[in-house]
């Protein structure tokens, strides 16, 4: 008798199940319960933060139509060449600096270095650019705000170009930022970070090289001690490998007068960024100075768009060390007076 009540029971457990299942539905019905959708976002907020203010300046500053302005130039060039004399200091020469000279490194002024005869030898014998002033000069920072922004023919449109920190410009880049190099600098920390500090292998830097032709490599050789070890094994690098790349040292002694400048306009860092060293540089040798991808914020200008720290990746800047909006906030200044033009957001075709 078991089979046939088992069967019965188990029937109505089925009938149970169904009845449960349909008065579930019914009741979501009831309710208006819908599939889940995406919740709408504000595609380009303005971001939050204690630099709102300085975009939205930005944007007002920017939205002037730009003029160069030759009295503030004129003022400008006149401090800055009679503080630092960057045209004939900026870099360590053989005319400079002989041998028996004793360089104090400017970012550990405790520490120095005397100038013996190998070391005389990996210096340049005279100024590469020796009283030259181009008309024009494109100085190329690495801020995301180049992405996508089809600058490279007005980057490279210019007599004179200098890029920061050995920066890709191949694999897509080229309309973006541009392929002309006359000079690029080289911060130590890429050396180790990228070539295992050039103790093994180093054709593969060597080789990397070869993408910005002839140009000057740029080292801040003696900001500290420990740059000047794989400074020199870049230089011997390049040697071995009979690149036609030259590298040069920074002069210390420009870089600490070039800090007091800067301080002297209201900037305090711990380190001035190779951005701003190269602009001062720049407008040195230089008549008419553009800026490129220098925009120190990770929201766009004009759309608010999240934009990546460089171009080409992600990487944060240390902080402890630049105060980048700052040195932004000051180059601003300059571009408001008419001293060099920034240059935001996507290029059109123009004449400098």
């Amino acid at each position: 008798m078991r089979g046939p009540h088992v069967k019965t029971l188990f029937f109505f457990m089925i009938v149970l199940l169904f009845l449960g299942s349909l008065l579930t539905t019914l009741t979501l019905n009831d309710n208006h319960v819908e599939p889940q959708r995406p919740i709408p976002q504000v595609k380009f907020a303005l971001p939050p933060g204690p630099y709102k203010g300085l975009i939205e300046k930005v944007k007002q500053r920017y939205a002037q139509t730009w003029k160069k302005q030759d009295d503030n130039w004129e003022k400008f060039i006149a401090q800055l060449s009679s503080q630092c004399h960057g045209s004939d200091k900026a870099i360590i020469t053989q005319a400079n600096t002989p041998v028996g000279s004793k360089l104090v490194y400017d970012g550990d002024k405790k520490k120095s270095i005397q100038v013996n005869a190998e070391l005389f030898r990996t210096f340049i014998k005279e100024h590469p650019f020796p009283n030259k002033t181009w008309d024009t000069c494109s100085v190329v920072g690495n801020g995301g705000i180049l992405t996508n922004s089809s600058c490279g023919e007005s980057i490279d449109s210019a007599e004179f170009v200098i890029r920061c920190n050995l920066p890709p410009l191949k694999n897509g880049y080229e309309k973006h930022v541009g392929v002309k190099t006359d000079i690029v600098t080289a911060n130590p920390s890429i050396f180790v970070e990228k070539y295992g500090s050039l103790m093994g292998r180093r054709r593969p830097f060597a080789d990397s090289v070869q993408d910005y032709g002839n140009s000057v490599l740029l080292l801040p050789a003696f900001s500290y001690a420990y740059n000047t070890p794989i400074s020199l094994r870049v230089f011997y690098t390049l040697e071995d490998f009979r690149s036609s790349a030259r590298p040069v040292f920074f002069n210390p002694e420009y870089l600490k007068n070039l800090d007091a400048f800067w301080r002297s306009k209201g900037l305090k860092a711990t380190r001035l960024t190779t951005g701003i060293m190269m602009t001062s540089l720049a407008l040195e040798m230089c008549a008419n100075v553009h800026l490129y991808g220098f925009w120190p914020f990770s929201n766009h200008l004009h759309d608010f768009r999240e934009l990546t720290n460089h171009y080409y990746d992600d990487k944060k800047p240390k902080t402890r060390f630049h105060a980048m909006p700052s040195e932004f906030e000051l180059l601003l200044q300059l571009h408001s007076q008419g001293v060099l033009r920034i240059h935001l957001g996507h290029c059109k075709p123009y004449k400098m």
